[in-house]
């Protein structure tokens, strides 16, 4: 296992995580993603451990809370092994969005919630266009100062949402976020298009949620094969990122030619690959079971060798949207695309 400094931060994680969506199985979309209780997430924290991971991340809306009260209790008696990184924004039972009084309750709901005094990493689920920026920053600056959260980040913002609260929180002279938690893998590059360059400038770290495709690169869906009886994907995939089925399988043709080469399965490459990306601080995985999580862990101490990288880009690679893509087709404009990480 390999450690990363999130951004231009002091905060150092495991380049892999554990995200606890699987935890608590409240309701019927975040149960579809498991509903592992306390004695199943206690064997998955020692599993992570002993690889090596640090870093677990929940949110307030997972299984509305039962998350990060079985995260808690699994941790008891190990909470300074380990980061914590939660988030708050989306609707739940007790409210939603980044109001002074929002925040302020999701985070002391969340540190009784995980039986801790201080959260690692808090993060913000989403934009929230009702509340001004300068409110969200001086109010995550506060619990900052508090000592009730270390660092701060965001998640799903775009890219002018995010430089924004950037430039307010410079301007004001209080914490400015240090990370991103955004859906990237080979079949959703489109982080890379604004995300991954303002990351760069502005030493802003990536945390990629759903890895995997949404599910979609465990290496159990092929081509021409009906989805796998136990696939998340029955309830869950209209909720998820789109994408093309034939570039879908495309991937995957690629992914098992290289898993043939190798002896890594495919949902291993396809997370590979993601670690050597740039901005890329920790990938967060899940796992349902054992068998899941021990597969993903299996993911580090080795490298893709430059040629099979070349390919994954090819097969995955798609044409940039307007105002990205001119400059994408034209020689010598090569610079203004991220360098690529060995």
């Amino acid at each position: 296992m390999e450690y990363r400094r999130v951004g231009e931060s002091g905060l150092t994680v495991s380049e892999i995580s554990f995200g606890a969506a699987t935890f608590g199985g409240v309701g019927d979309f975040f149960g579809a993603w498991g509903d592992t209780g306390v004695e199943g997430a206690r064997r998955i924290v020692d599993i992570c451990l002993e690889a090596g991971v640090t870093l677990f991340d929940t949110a307030d809306v997972y299984s509305d809370g039962a998350s990060e009260e079985v995260l808690g209790e699994a941790l008891r008696g190990r909470r300074d092994r380990v980061l914590i990184s939660t988030k708050a924004a989306l609707p739940t039972s007790t409210g939603w969005g980044t109001s002074r009084a929002r925040l302020l309750r999701a985070v002391e709901d969340a540190l009784r919630r995980l039986r801790t005094d201080r959260i690692d990493l808090f993060q913000l689920h989403g934009y929230d266009a009702g509340t001004p920026i300068e409110e969200v920053v001086a109010t995550l600056d506060t619990l900052v100062t508090q000592g009730k959260v270390r660092y701060t980040g965001v998640s799903n913002f775009s890219g002018w949402q995010l430089m924004k609260s950037l430039a307010v929180a410079d301007g004001a002279h209080r914490t400015r976020h240090i990370a991103h938690q955004v859906y990237y893998s080979l079949v959703g590059r489109d982080y890379e298009w604004e995300l991954m360059p303002l990351g760069l400038a502005e030493g802003v770290g990536a945390l990629v949620w759903s890895p995997l495709g949404w599910g979609r690169l465990t290496g159990r869906i092929r081509r021409g094969r009906p989805l796998p009886e136990r696939s998340r994907l029955h309830a869950t995939a209209d909720a998820g990122p789109p994408v093309d089925e034939d570039r879908l399988y495309s991937v995957v043709d690629t992914l098992d030619d290289i898993a043939a080469e190798t002896g890594r399965t495919v949902a291993q490459i396809a997370l590979n690959w993601l670690l050597r990306r740039p901005t890329v601080a920790s990938v967060i995985i899940g796992a349902r079971n054992e068998e899941q999580l021990r597969e993903n862990l299996g993911a580090v101490g080795w490298r893709l060798d430059d040629e099979q990288i070349a390919r994954l880009d090819a097969v995955s690679a798609r044409e940039a949207p307007y105002p990205y893509f001119p400059y994408r087709r034209q020689e010598g404009f090569a610079l203004l695309d991220p360098p690529v990480a060995g």
